[in-house]
């Protein structure tokens, strides 16, 4: 190889050069004396040194001829040589270049001490005196040393064998064949055999996974069936079968459900998170512990929905939800994570907000409460999966409100939310496998009865999560985890979140009240006179309809007045007023003046209204749904039956809409004569998570039953009309049921 002042050519014997437009060939080349011979197509020869045909202006080398570097040749690894092979190979080449040029280094201007030896200087000796004198060397080497070369002797053929195959294949070519011999594989199939194993494939497809040895087994079949017996030993055997497969159809390790699905086409943008609420990731599990609902006690199984920030790790939102999660649950969400977490009863001043640069006194302020070490943020982008619930139209509002975009995460690549992924097995691993009620990753992992352990309810589960992610996960050391700046330096997500404020400030933005009602579903809906709205088959009424038109003022897409509807609590909906911009609340109906209804969700009205239509009735106003209303709500809460006509499923449902219409209630923000103004910030209460007991329930159901029978008759009698008077028999005469009057004594007459 020689490097010229524009190109590297590799000169070696055979090689082609072009001088002046004419293609010339390498005879010879004469490394130690620096010249080299040149032979034409028609036979004509030159001799010229190495710098007379580096600096030749008319030096080209042909458009087909590969521009390799020798050194770079000779040290890259090979991959099919192990390390020892590699060396091995190495040192066969050094000894074949002592023979040809009388250095090991194949250099003339890298020596060796002693180098050239007199038995091997080009200028004193042939080639054939050099090779036959490295054979007498190799012959006489110690037994350790053959053994490095991986020779027990040496032939004048050796050296002609190892140098032919390094003059195209470098040091390799030196590597014994057996090394590198090529795989002999299986025998040959017949046709038969190799259409019969094609079938089965095309057959077993679309089924369900099967072990190597049924496909066998079915191989078998196939050709019994169409061929005769004597035709199963074409099929080979098992461990050929299962190499003949593999090398035909891969090892599919995919499963089943995915095996059919293209993968989607890979865009090679990454996105490199380096700030807090850049990218948020959602994802919902089910909690590995078994709990008890606070209504009729039942154990159930909950689902934890968590917001992870990617940049900080931190836990800056979460919910648990009996059964599966909603839309609404996931809205929720989202507005958590943009709000201060409150202290909580028992919290000490450890886990209150710990963050330099802005005091606690002034977050309190802004926010109207003590606040938790948690932070809070305005997520820019949030990643989720392609379930059902972050595909639904109500999150995606919900994101256009908040001003923030979704990128859900890429079809067969869970590795693009591995984080939140992740936290949940370090949930698991840290809290939930110290409770008793734990149930294992899977059924194989459960114990003989993780029910019976069910001590906690979910209010309990839900405070002991939020303890230990204020006080536990934000200040744990992350592992693997650090910033960019800081890869090998100990961090927490409260370190990293102070750092980020350190670095880029903090915009403390705390979202007004009213955004509950934004992020709850919205109707579009006329006023009409004397009715209200009609929202889920309920109509809803309130005082500032009153002189409304029936249309919005406002322009645009929409014509009708927007009313927010809490799908888990229905008693009321709330009216945007567009003229004065400001919230307020609509009653049901159907509720008695004066009376109290307890809570109620869409399923229950759903219900009541399957009922009304079983029973032929067309109610033509929604106070004709209240009796239905209230014997179901009376049938869902009875205890003297609860274990006889009811179902577990039934019970977790009820529980499931008393529990979200709790939680609706601690959503939402304070209300003035059920009007709510913009300059009072909310204060969530500070309670400790009680619960009712079925019996208190009861009680208060009954309650409202009552005050409804009494408010119909004290309605019924308040216009009730004087008695009339009695009936007579005629004009003057006594009535038809008096008693006669007593007869008159005669007087008596005196007979004198």
């Amino acid at each position: 190889m020689v490097l010229t002042p524009n190109r590297r050519i590799q000169l070696k014997p055979g090689a082609v050069v072009v001088l002046g437009g004419q293609k010339w060939t390498v005879k010879e080349v004469a490394p130690h004396r620096s010249e080299l011979s040149l032979t034409s197509p028609n036979r004509q020869g030159i001799k010229m040194t190495l710098s007379e045909l580096i600096y030749h202006p008319d030096l080209q080398q042909p458009a087909d001829a590969a521009s390799t570097n020798a050194f770079s040749e000779r040290l890259s690894p090979n991959p099919d040589l192990t390390e020892i092979q590699r060396d091995r190979a190495m040192l066969r080449e050094e000894h074949l270049q002592e023979v040809h040029c009388g250095f090991r280094s194949g250099d003339p201007l890298l020596p060796a001490e002693g180098e050239p030896k007199p038995c091997y200087d080009p200028d004193r000796t042939t080639l054939t005196e050099r090779r036959r004198a490295k054979i007498i060397e190799l012959n006489n080497l110690r037994s350790l040393e053959k053994k490095l070369l991986g020779i027990r002797g040496a032939s004048y053929r050796t050296l002609q064998r190892w140098e032919s195959k390094r003059g195209s294949d470098g040091y390799v070519g030196c590597a014994d064949g057996r090394w590198t011999r090529r795989r002999t594989g299986h025998r040959p199939l017949t046709e038969r055999a190799h259409a019969a194993i094609h079938q089965v494939y095309q057959e077993t497809f679309e089924r369900s996974d099967i072990s190597m040895k049924t496909h066998v087994v079915l191989v078998q079949q196939l050709m019994r069936e169409k061929y005769g017996p004597e035709s199963l030993d074409e099929v080979p055997k098992y461990a050929t079968f299962r190499l003949i497969w593999f090398e035909w159809f891969g090892k599919s390790r995919t499963r089943r459900r995915y095996v059919n699905e293209p993968l989607p086409r890979v865009r090679h943008n990454f996105l490199v998170v380096h700030r807090p609420g850049q990218v948020v990731a959602l994802d919902t599990t089910i909690v590995p512990v078994k709990v008890r609902e606070s209504v009729f006690g039942e154990v159930v199984s909950v689902h934890l929905t968590l917001a992870l920030d990617l940049y900080t790790h931190s836990i800056v939102a979460f919910r648990l939800t009996l059964l599966s999660d909603s839309a609404l649950d996931v809205a929720m969400v989202l507005r958590d994570m943009t709000m201060p977490l409150p202290m909580r009863p028992g919290w000490s001043s450890a886990l209150a907000w710990p963050y330099p640069g802005i005091p606690k006194d002034l977050v309190a302020d802004f926010a109207g409460y003590s606040v938790a070490g948690l932070p809070f943020l305005h997520p820019e982008t949030v990643t989720t999966d392609h379930g059902s619930v972050y595909r639904n139209y109500h999150v995606r509002e919900v994101l256009r409100v908040l001003r923030s975009s979704i990128r859900p995460s890429r079809l067969l690549r869970p590795t693009d939310k591995q984080a939140v992924e992740r936290a949940f097995g370090a949930i698991r691993s840290l809290l939930f496998e110290k409770l008793i009620s734990y149930t294992g990753v899977d059924v194989a992992d459960r114990g003989p009865d993780p029910e019976g352990g069910a001590v906690l309810y979910i209010e309990e589960l839900e405070h002991l999560i939020a303890t230990w992610v204020v006080g536990y996960w934000q200040n744990r050391k992350l592992d693997g985890a650090g910033p960019a700046w800081d890869p090998t330096g100990d961090h927490s997500p409260n370190t990293l979140f102070a750092a980020a404020m350190e670095q880029d400030g903090f915009a403390m933005e705390i979202p007004r009240p009213e955004l509950y009602y934004e992020v709850l579903r919205q109707h579009y809906l006329a006023n009409q006179p004397n009715r209200g709205v009609h929202v889920g088959g309920l109509w809803y009424y309130g005082a500032i309809l009153a002189g409304k038109p029936k249309y919005s003022p406002r322009g645009g897409k929409h014509k009708g007045w927007r009313v927010a509807r809490d799908p888990r609590d229905v008693r009321h909906v709330y009216f945007h007023d567009d003229t004065t911009d400001t919230w307020h609340s609509l009653a049901w109906v159907g509720i008695p003046e004066g009376a109290e209804l307890p809570a109620f969700s869409d399923t229950t009205v759903k219900a009541a209204l399957a009922k009304a239509r079983d029973a032929g009735l067309r109610p033509r106003s929604d106070k004709d749904l209240l009796p239905f209303l209230l014997d179901l709500l009376d049938e869902y809460s009875r205890i003297d039956d609860w274990y006889t006509t009811k179902t577990k499923k039934d019970r977790v449902a009820r529980a499931r809409e008393v529990l979200s219409a709790e939680t609706a209630q601690a959503d939402r923000p304070a209300q003035v004569d059920q009007r709510l103004t913009s300059d009072q910030p909310r204060i969530p209460e500070q309670k400790k998570p009680t619960r009712r007991t079925a019996r208190e329930r009861r009680q208060e159901e009954q309650n409202a039953i009552d005050k409804a029978q009494a408010k119909r008759r004290e309605k019924a009698l308040s216009g009730r009309p004087e008695p009339a008077a009695p009936l007579q028999l005629g004009s003057g005469s006594s009535g038809f049921y008096d008693l006669p009057p007593k007869a008159k004594k005669a007087p008596k007459i005196n007979e004198e």
